[in-house]
Parts: C-alpha cells; sequence; structure tokens
C-alpha cells in the first residue's frame, strides 16, 4: 500500500539547480578534500619518517620504517574510519546528520594538529604518539563518509542527486592533489632554506635535523580546509527528510525548506502532525514514515533490503582491495620511469619533494578527470552501468598488467606499464569508486540510510586493510623479497588475484538496484506500508 508524498520533499524533488545546492556540495565537499589530504599525505612523508627515525649510518642505503611499523603508520587511519563509519552512521540516524556533522569535524581538526605535534625521545615514543592521534583522525574522518551522502542525498533533487553525490566524493581527487602541492611547497622551501648533500656523499649530513619540521607541517596543514568549513556546516538546517520522516515534525521541515529555496512550503494539518489522528494504514502517515517501524534487524527489513545491503557492502569490499592495492605498485612505477632515482641518491627533503611530485601527477592525469567523468555522466548512464563498466574495465587493465607482466618490466616498455596503470586508477573513479559511495545513500529508508551508509562504507575499509597491507606482503618477491619481508606470491600474480577481485565485483553489481531519476522514498519503497504491516 503506498502513501501520498510530503509536500516539502516533492518540492526538493523538483528544485531547480540553486545557489544552495552549490553551498551543500562545497561544505560537504570540504569535508571530503580534508578526509582526503589526512589519509592519503602519510603516504609522502613515511619513507621521510623512516630515514629521521630509522637511520644506520654503518649501511650504505637510508633507513626505511620496519614492515611492522609501516604497517601501523599506514594503518591505523584506516582502522579508526572503519570505526568511525559504523559508529557516526548509527549515530546520524539517532540524533540527526547536522548535530554530528560538526563533531567529526572538530574531532578531525584536533587531532590532525595533534599528529603534527607528535613528540617524544625515541623514535618507538614518536611513532607511537603518532599511531594514536591517527586513529583518531580516522575516527573522525570516517563519520563524514555517511553523514556527507546522505545529507547531499538528502538535500539535492531527484534529476541531478547523482551529479551532486558525486562531487562531493570527487572532492577527494582534489584533497590528494592539494596534499602533493603543499608537500612540494614545503619540501622545495626547506630543501632551498637547508641544503644538505645525497646520503651518498655524506651520510650524517644528508639528514638535516629541520627535516623534521617538514613532516609535520605537512600533516597538520589539513586542518585548515576542515576548520574554515565549520561554520557553514553549523549554518546548515537539518535535511528535511530527517526531519519529516525520522523526527516526524513535517512542519518544521516545510519552514527550513522554505527558507532554504526562498520559496512557501505548507504542509496540510495531518502530515504537520505526524500523523497523529490519521489511520496508520495510509494517506501521509505512509508517507511519513509511521507505518514503517521495523529496524535494521528486523525480518521486513531483510525482505525489502537485505540484497541491497549485501550488494552493497560486497562491491565497496571488493573494489577497495583493488583500489587501495594499487598502491603497491606506485614507487615500483615511480623508479622504472625514473620519477624517484635511488633513495641513495637524493637527501631526504629532496626525496619527499620527488614523491609529491609523482602523486601529483599521478593525481592529475588519472585520479580527478576519472570523478568528474562520474559527476558528467551518472544521471545519464546511471549507476548500475557506470559501476558494472568500471568493474569491467579495471578487470581488463589488470590483466593487461598482468598476463604481459614480463614484457612490461622490460627496458622500453615502462611508459606503457604506466598507460595501462593509469587507465586502472581512472575507471576505479570512472567507475565503482564512486559509484559505491553514491548508491547506499539513495536505496536505504532515511531512518536507517544513514546506518546502512556506514556499514556499506565500513566494509569497503576492511577490504582497504586487506588490500593495503595482505597484499603488500603477498606481492613480495618469491625468491627476492625486500629487507624485513617474508617471501611472496610476487606482483604478476598478485594482479591476477585483483583481476579475480575485481570481477567478482562486476557479477556482485547485478544485485545493485538502479536509482536514477527516482525519489529517494521511491526507490527505498518507503512509503510502501506491506499489507501484513497495515493490519498490525
Amino acid at each position: 500500500m503506498a502513501g501520498g508524498q510530503l509536500k516539502v520533499l516533492t518540492t526538493l524533488d523538483h528544485a531547480k539547480t540553486q545557489w544552495y545546492h552549490f553551498m551543500a556540495i562545497v561544505i560537504a565537499g570540504m569535508g571530503f578534500f580534508t578526509d582526503a589530504y589526512d589519509l592519503f599525505c602519510i603516504s609522502l612523508v613515511s619513507k621521510l619518517l623512516g630515514r629521521l627515525y630509522y637511520t644506520d649510518l654503518s649501511k650504505d642505503t637510508p633507513g626505511s620504517l620496519p614492515p611492522n611499523v609501516a604497517a601501523a603508520v599506514n594503518g591505523v587511519a584506516l582502522c579508526g574510519t572503519l570505526a568511525g563509519q559504523l559508529f557516526f552512521g548509527w549515530l546520524g540516524d539517532k540524533l540527526g546528520r547536522k548535530s554530528v556533522y560538526g563533531f567529526t569535524l572538530i574531532l578531525m581538526v584536533v587531532c590532525s594538529v595533534a599528529s603534527g605535534l607528535s613528540f617524544g625521545h625515541t623514535a618507538k615514543g614518536v611513532i607511537s604518539a603518532l599511531c594514536f592521534f591517527r586513529f583518531w583522525l580516522g575516527f573522525g574522518i570516517g563519520g563524514d563518509y555517511p553523514l556527507s551522502a546522505t545529507i547531499m542525498s538528502e538535500y539535492a533533487n531527484k534529476r541531478t542527486r547523482g551529479a551532486f553525490i558525486a562531487a562531493v566524493f570527487a572532492m577527494q581527487g582534489f584533497g590528494i592533489l592539494f596534499g602533493a602541492i603543499v608537500a612540494l611547497v614545503v619540501s622545495a622551501g626547506f630543501r632551498n632554506a637547508y641544503p644538505a648533500p645525497s646520503y651518498a656523499d655524506n651520510r650524517a649530513a644528508s639528514l638535516v635535523p629541520e627535516a623534521d619540521y617538514v613532516w609535520r607541517i605537512i600533516l597538520m596543514f589539513g586542518t585548515i580546509p576542515a576548520a574554515l568549513t565549520y561554520y557553514w556546516r553549523m549554518k546548515m538546517p537539518e535535511t528535511a527528510r530527517y526531519t519529516a520522516l525520522v523526527a516526524r515534525n513535517a512542519k518544521k521541515a516545510a519552514a527550513d525548506m522554505s527558507k532554504v529555496l526562498h520559496a512557501d512550503i505548507e504542509e496540510d494539518a495531518a502530515a504537520a502532525a505526524g500523523g497523529g489522528a490519521a489511520d496508520r494504514a495510509g494517506g501521509d502517515v505512509a508517507a511519513a514514515g509511521a507505518g514503517n517501524e521495523w529496524g535494521l534487524f528486523s525480518a521486513q527489513f531483510m525482505r525489502r533490503h537485505g540484497i541491497h545491503l549485501v550488494a552493497t557492502t560486497s562491491t565497496w569490499f571488493l573494489l577497495d582491495i583493488a583500489f587501495y592495492s594499487q598502491n603497491l605498485f606506485q614507487k615500483d612505477i615511480f623508479s622504472k620511469v625514473g620519477w624517484i632515482p635511488p633513495a641513495k641518491t637524493m637527501n631526504a627533503v629532496e626525496e619527499v619533494f620527488r614523491i609529491a611530485r609523482a602523486q601529483a601527477l599521478i593525481a592529475l592525469c588519472g585520479t580527478i578527470p576519472g570523478y568528474w567523468f562520474t559527476v558528467a555522466f551518472i544521471d545519464i548512464v546511471g549507476r548500475f552501468a557506470i559501476q558494472l563498466m568500471g568493474f569491467f574495465m579495471m578487470t581488463v587493465f589488470m590483466l593487461g598488467l598482468a598476463v604481459p607482466y614480463h614484457h612490461w618490466t622490460t627496458k622500453g616498455n615502462h611508459t606503457g606499464f604506466v598507460v595501462m596503470y593509469g587507465f586502472t586508477f581512472f575507471f576505479a573513479n570512472f567507475g565503482p569508486n564512486a559509484t559505491t559511495f553514491i548508491v547506499p545513500a539513495e536505496i536505504f529508508p532515511a531512518r536507517l540510510r544513514s546506518t546502512c551508509h556506514g556499514i556499506s562504507a565500513a566494509a569497503g575499509k576492511a577490504g582497504a586493510i586487506i588490500g593495503a597491507f595482505g597484499f603488500l606482503y603477498a606481492a613480495q618477491d618469491p625468491h627476492k623479497p625486500e629487507s624485513g619481508y617474508k617471501p611472496g606470491i610476487g606482483i604478476r600474480n598478485a594482479l591476477f588475484v585483483l583481476a579475480g577481485t575485481n570481477f567478482l565485483g562486476m557479477l556482485m553489481t547485478l544485485l545493485v538496484p538502479e536509482s536514477k531519476g527516482m525519489s529517494l522514498e521511491e526507490v527505498s519503497k518507503e512509503t510502501v506500508v506491506d499489507n501484513d504491516e497495515a493490519m498490525a
């Protein structure tokens, strides 16, 4: 049995694209800009940390982080993010999107500064403090995933909703690029102010004491964009869908959106009262969600959305295994094309500069274009088609790297390897890396939307942890592993495994529903009351 749509929600669905849409994109997007900066900037400075705290001047090569320390430094934020996605996703449905939204930003700002202030008398003390604060930084970042996606989906009109959510997520690309630019500027400044010889020329002099400030400044710089958006986050009204469908105050939802849309929106008395006097089975009560009281672990949820939750969690999990594993090969690619020379031929600050320059080029050529292709086409071809195409193309390019791997690694063929590698990034972002973020914000009912998005995102981060660290060990050469690592299956076999992972993602995408051009209530069937519920 279907109920009528509340007037305020109908108005939102059919609203023309206005200034407040772009403001919402910027406010939510700057959170993701900061998220990407904070999560990925650690890869820019991890080699510097190894030089500063683990160099043995008796050895011919500069120090690097031991395997267990590297895993902790790079992975602790991912663990915090997973926990934050689950917690804040649930809290966003309990307390409202807006009230929780500001707290996540404060946590990110405080922990970003604290990460840069990780002091200690020993390497273990500094790294332990850094890992502690990066866990809580990740916890705050985790909250941004379900809250930003849900807020943007509930603010948008149904015609361009996909593009708006994708635009929020696309700010990640600019955050990665901004991190590389900050690292370039900071390292260039210190390189000129404190010139030093290469490690090979003078081991002790290559580690200038001032280099310790470089990684701290880079980590702390992420607080600036986050702090700038806090005021605007607090000025945003609660989303109309939360106010009307979860808090059951359609009158307030209409008043809030009247100010935002600069239009007069009035609900009838029954809807504004939240359905108190109306029949539970019909009319505006169904529209307000009063006929649907079932929770996440109910039979009704499993019947309506169980397959959907399996689809969103599995596809995000499989995607992130492949997506984060791609970072394994960056150091090899950078070295092979000459972007990063051997470590001993540079000083500590010079190495940061070279790594940042290489990552900026990858972001400009592969990462950012892929995101914005999704923004341009998602409301034209749909979520399902883009996700299916993305997984398929990632499978093809992974196989294209794996099958003739020995050909790609011979001299003269490195450029082709880099091009193929760049296309895997492009089709990840013009594909499942964007759509797995968008779909969970659209297909679940309002009172469970943030929770289900958080669960889906957390499944993705579980895949990221496996991808970033499981394959770090698995991809080691079976005959000559890196120092501190055990023999693995090798990069070629790891690429075959990743191709299989992408193929599984393509198969699980067949369970994902299409939500293009539909209202949130229509796609989530929130205005439909089952016959057994109506008779209860």
